[in-house]
């Protein structure tokens, strides 16, 4: 710290005061001679005033001068209107490409809010058959810095979505497992139908540079997804399950298993169960499917036989008439055949089997759960009652 001594600022005075003397001065007017005096004291006042006036004029002049070089150019290279106008027209440019950042950035944003939305919108309400993608493009750092507060809403409803997905999936995943339940009781597994095919390709590796909470929403949304094309795999292969009724009012007959020959009286295993009716009662098909035969063949009679895919396939004999043809694609309830008497049979009625991978399988169960697999159509009780019977196997 700086001390002053007060001796000092007092010789500073004196000294400062002894430099403006008592002055005489004088003064003729044209007549007379007349002499006045200026104390030194007064000397001093009026150079002080004098110092301040001229220490402000000059700053004044300086501060104005500097501003006229600058407009003028004097202290920098002189620019020409074209220079001037190149550089305008850069800046331009820059702005531009920032405005073009945030525009893609928004639009990116936009698209993946919606594709999501689209995907949560298809798993709670079931949807299929719906064209679904997860495919937006990444953000490259400046791009995802210049729109940073932009889109800043857009990230917060992401944010809100990814949260959702988690619930979402969840639900999907419980609908998955009560209908691969379903199917094992039928005596299907479902892994043999949602089995994915063969990938592959050459490695391209993608230089990404999200961060960690897109990442992590994005790979939440794309296990939802994988989630919903599993489950929508399997309720699609709903359409390939026998499930409903192959005629109007059902009876049977004669169930599934072994019994006895209704021509021998023997032991003998009957592969399907059999419903009475009278002639020319409509036969129905029980799924979607196309038509393997449609003929004469043995025990059976007249018999069409319908592939539904995934090794399932239904077989109706002892028909009277044959109203589709091999190879003819036919949906769920469509009408196929008439009822009848022909082969290996008792009397009019229906023999129904279902079959996979070639194996007759018991088809109770498939009628038994056509609740579950057809809601829409109402599902009769049935009951056994005599009547005629057929030894087709």
């Amino acid at each position: 710290m700086v001390t002053i001594d007060s001796k000092q600022i007092a010789h500073a005075v004196s000294q400062f005061r002894a430099s403006f003397k008592t002055r005489d001065f004088i003064f003729h007017d044209g007549r007379d001679l007349r002499r006045f005096s200026i104390a030194g004291r007064t000397q001093a006042a009026l150079a002080g005033v004098a110092g301040i006036t001229l220490c402000f004029s000059a700053y004044g002049v300086v501060h104005a001068a500097a501003g006229a070089v600058q407009m003028t150019g004097a202290l920098g290279t002189p620019k020409s209107p074209e220079a001037k106008l190149d550089a305008l027209r850069h800046e331009l440019a820059s702005m531009q490409v920032k405005v073009d950042r945030i525009k893609h950035a928004a639009e990116v944003h936009a698209a993946r809010i919606e594709q999501r939305q689209a995907l949560i919108a298809a798993v709670l309400s079931g949807a299929r058959n719906t064209n679904l993608a997860l495919n937006t493009p990444t953000l490259d750092a400046a791009t995802t810095a210049a729109a940073a507060d932009v889109v800043a809403p857009l990230t917060r409803a992401e944010a809100r979505q990814a949260a959702l997905a988690l619930r979402v999936r969840y639900v999907a995943e419980q609908r998955y497992l009560r209908t691969a339940d379903h199917f094992r009781r039928l005596g299907l597994a479902p892994e043999r139908i949602i089995a994915q095919g063969g990938v592959g390709g050459p490695y391209e590796p993608v230089n990404t540079t999200q961060t960690v909470p897109e990442a992590n929403a994005d790979a939440q949304f794309r296990s939802l997804f994988m989630t919903w094309k599993k489950l929508e795999t399997l309720e699609k292969a709903v359409i390939a399950i026998p499930a409903t009724q192959p005629v109007t009012n059902v009876t049977f007959s004669s169930l599934f298993g072994v019994r006895s020959d209704p021509f021998r009286g023997t032991a003998a295993m009957h592969a399907g169960i059999d419903i009475p009716g009278a002639v020319g009662t409509p036969i129905y098909a029980t799924a979607d499917g196309i038509v393997g035969r449609a003929e004469r063949s043995g025990g059976y009679g007249n018999l069409v036989e319908i592939n539904h895919g995934r090794g399932i396939a239904t077989r109706y004999g002892h028909l009277s008439k044959i109203l589709v043809t091999p190879n003819m694609r036919v949906t769920r309830g469509q009408l196929i055949a008439l009822m009848g008497s022909t082969g290996r049979s008792t009397g009019s009625h229906l023999h129904y089997e279902v079959r996979i991978d070639g194996q007759a399988v018991n088809p109770m169960p498939f009628l038994q759960t056509a609740d579950y697999l057809s809601p829409a159509r109402d599902v009769k009780p049935v009951q056994v009652v005599a009547g005629p019977t057929d030894a087709a196997n």
